[in-house]
């Protein structure tokens, strides 16, 4: 039995055919839909477009999150400045929502000197400190009791923020779920872990991941509250965050919520769903488009018409398109940054390797760096 299967129980606002709300609508400003619905629709066309990149050659590796966009933005979009994100592989689009620059986006994705990183990190693999947003973990679950070594800090500042620790159904079958949770829990850490129950951790199914249904309900054994969401309703997702948000913040410790939704297409560029996924068993609600869900009540409620949506995606394919035209274009990062930034003051041993591998570009050495 599969969580996926049981859509009754979830936290919803937004109506689905057949299943009613069961929570009210938070209260925000028109300008702030409009935000998380472009944040939503910029998602969706990166997917297609970095798809369509790594396809041609042009970039190496894509991590896509379509069908997810509702649970990343209506969580991420409560996070305040000040607060910290721990992404597992498809949250970047909490950074861009928090202002990361699209043209650092695609550096990383190229890997040159538009990427903060300088090209040092595999793709998909972003991290800006301007944004408070941390570099994913590629080794399952890490991120997680890191962010609640994150979220301890915080507390032992007193500097009032919130860590979001992000994770996959996949990550709830690794230690570090496990420990980070415990940890999370006895210090009352202010610390929210975000599951998106995509029903797969790459080709293996949820049913061969836990006997349980859900990951919510383990947040019973770790002594704080677990809730699950119909994590392709933005709106149910934003109101379960906030109440996970003030909890923290009022000292009272951690949450866990269970966003369940719906991987659209595959793992990565590298994978077929196709291959071991029939999507005709899979139960009709969590196939909805959580995109389309919002525009229907967006239109219903007069926030968003059909030319604003026009405006938007024309704003954000200009922007995409010189973008890209800037980043595939960009420069290589020197060779010394790869030396000079490893430490504050370079110490001798790097300094000797930095000057063994001018040498060897010149054509004139070759050989190991030397110790």
């Amino acid at each position: 039995m599969s969580i996926h299967s049981q859509p009754e129980g979830l936290v919803r606002v937004l109506p689905l055919a057949g299943l009613a709300a069961n929570t009210r609508a938070p209260q925000l400003p028109a300008a702030e839909h409009r935000s998380m619905f472009r944040s939503m629709l910029l998602i969706r066309m990166l997917d297609e477009k970095m798809l369509m990149l790594q396809r041609q050659g042009r970039i190496a590796f894509f991590g896509p999150s379509a069908g997810q966009e509702a649970a990343i933005i209506g969580s991420g979009s409560v996070a305040r400045k000040d607060d910290w994100v721990f992404p597992a592989l498809r949250e970047a689009g909490i950074a861009l929502h928090r202002g990361f620059p699209l043209e650092q986006y695609f550096g990383q994705l190229f890997g040159n000197v538009l990427d903060p990183q300088q090209g040092r990190q595999q793709p998909m693999h972003f991290s800006s400190g301007a944004v408070h947003y941390v570099s994913l973990s590629s080794p399952i679950a890490t991120q997680l009791p890191q962010a609640t070594g994150a979220a301890v800090a915080s507390k032992l500042r007193g500097d009032g923020a919130v860590i979001f620790a992000y994770l996959g159904d996949g990550a709830t079958s690794e230690h570090d779920f496990h420990s980070a949770l415990n940890f999370a829990a006895v210090w009352k850490a202010p610390v929210i872990f975000l599951c998106q129950n995509n029903g797969w951790a790459i080709s293996v199914p949820f049913e061969k991941q836990t006997a349980s249904l859900g990951v919510a309900v383990k947040a019973a054994a770790y002594g704080m509250p677990g809730i699950a969401v119909d994590g392709n309703d933005v709106l149910a997702v934003r109101t379960t965050t906030e109440l996970a948000f003030e909890r923290a913040r009022r000292g009272e410790g951690p949450a866990l919520l269970e966003f369940v939704t719906w991987r659209r297409g595959g793992h990565s560029s590298s994978d077929d769903p196709t291959r071991y996924r029939d999507e005709a068993s899979i139960p009709p609600w969590v196939l909805v488009d959580p995109l389309e869900r919002y525009r229907a009540w967006l239109r219903t409620e007069n926030l968003l018409s059909a030319s604003d949506e026009e405006a938007i995606a024309a704003e954000l394919k200009s922007a995409m398109d010189e973008g890209i035209a800037k980043a595939e274009h960009a420069e290589r990062p020197d060779l010394e940054s790869m030396f000079r930034d490893v430490t504050k003051d370079m110490s001798p041993a790097l300094t000797r390797q930095l000057m063994s591998a001018d040498r060897d570009t010149s054509g004139k050495a070759e050989g190991a760096f030397p110790l």
